[in-house]
């Protein structure tokens, strides 16, 4: 399996956003859940209606085991209002157009998110790139850098394997190797 990357240009992301917004709101949905939260893929197509109405999301995360409880940041939550306005309790967010009451598959999701990838020129980019963007944007936006707390989000051994996870260990060897070259 090819190792996929975050997405590191935040005005690229916001277009994505803005895109899916008007075109398919329950994807824009899908890919706002794992930006905003760094849920796995699994665990937010797992998500219902019901899992949203509070402050945070809990969840018992599909890969590990571990209980998880996420907050849900005020522009999730006031996205998210006018999308589950109406709907039972028990109905998946990301509910597939197929069946009764079914989320999207896994495959669905990964050709959601490369397509719109491929609309802003993004390679590398697949399902997990939502969880590394989550990691990226807190790591460059907590003022002190605080990769403890991240390693600890994504339940990681150590610091070098957060830093790799989210890209910045590849960004470091990139500007390395741009200064050496000068």
């Amino acid at each position: 399996m090819n190792t996929v990357q975050p997405i590191r240009d935040m005005d690229i992301l916001q277009d994505m956003l803005d895109y899916l917004e008007s075109t398919n709101y329950r994807n824009f949905i899908m890919v706002l859940i794992g930006i905003d939260t760094g849920l796995r893929i699994s665990d937010i197509l797992r998500l219902r209606v019901r899992d949203v109405l509070g402050t945070h999301i809990s969840i018992r995360e599909k890969k590990t085991g571990k209980q998880k409880r996420i907050l849900i940041t005020s522009t999730l939550k006031k996205k998210l209002a006018p999308y589950i306005e109406g709907k039972p309790n028990n109905e998946f967010l990301i509910r597939s157009r197929e069946g009764l009451n079914r989320p999207i598959t896994r495959e669905m999701a990964y050709k959601i998110i490369r397509a719109a990838a491929e609309e802003f020129g993004l390679t590398e980019i697949a399902c997990h790139s939502l969880r590394k963007t989550f990691g990226y944007i807190f790591y460059n936006q907590t003022t002190e850098k605080d990769i403890a707390l991240l390693m600890n989000y994504f339940n990681h051994s150590s610091p070098q394997e957060t830093l790799r996870y989210i890209g910045m260990a590849q960004d470091s060897m990139d500007m390395a190797l741009k200064r050496h070259r000068r």
